[in-house]
């Protein structure tokens, strides 16, 4: 047991550089998920998740290089949201809540399904609605989904 206890400290110390930068990346990721995620969280549209098909994006009329530049930017911030989610399942910070809004800013097929099924579950939707009731926005309205067996 002392002899790794022993190997756990050298370990430690030999990669103290990347454990500073854990703690740094760790820290930023927390603060920032702090601000971002209730920001995002109180711009869904409150009957978002109750339609039977997604809804069509404001910009979608603008022109394509606008669209595209926008488009870009929405996946490049969902993707750095599920990565930075992932790394809060283990590190302090909203990861489930921040991997389900980088999952609602991606694009991808079956993206609106898999939205619907990650909000239907009870825990998701009532910390959701409870940042946007202390932002006096509106409850997600969600259409009842009987095959999840969650609501």
């Amino acid at each position: 047991m002392q002899q790794e206890g022993r190997c756990m400290l050298d370990w430690i110390q030999a990669n103290e550089t990347l454990l500073s930068w854990l703690v740094v990346v760790s820290v930023v990721t927390f603060l920032v998920s702090l601000i971002a995620i209730p920001w995002i969280v109180v711009r869904i549209p409150a009957d978002y998740f109750s339609h039977a098909a997604r809804h069509r994006t404001s910009w979608a009329d603008r022109h394509p290089a606008v669209r595209y530049t926008l488009l870009i930017m929405k996946n490049v911030l969902g993707l750095i949201l599920i990565l930075a989610g992932m790394v809060m399942l283990v590190l302090p910070g909203q990861g489930l809540l921040s991997i389900a809004i980088g999952i609602m800013l991606m694009n991808f097929p079956g993206k609106y399904k898999l939205e619907c099924w990650i909000v239907n579950h009870k825990l998701v939707l009532q910390l959701i609605n409870w940042f946007r009731q202390r932002a006096h926005c509106p409850p997600l309205v969600v259409e009842e989904e009987s095959e999840t067996g969650n609501r």
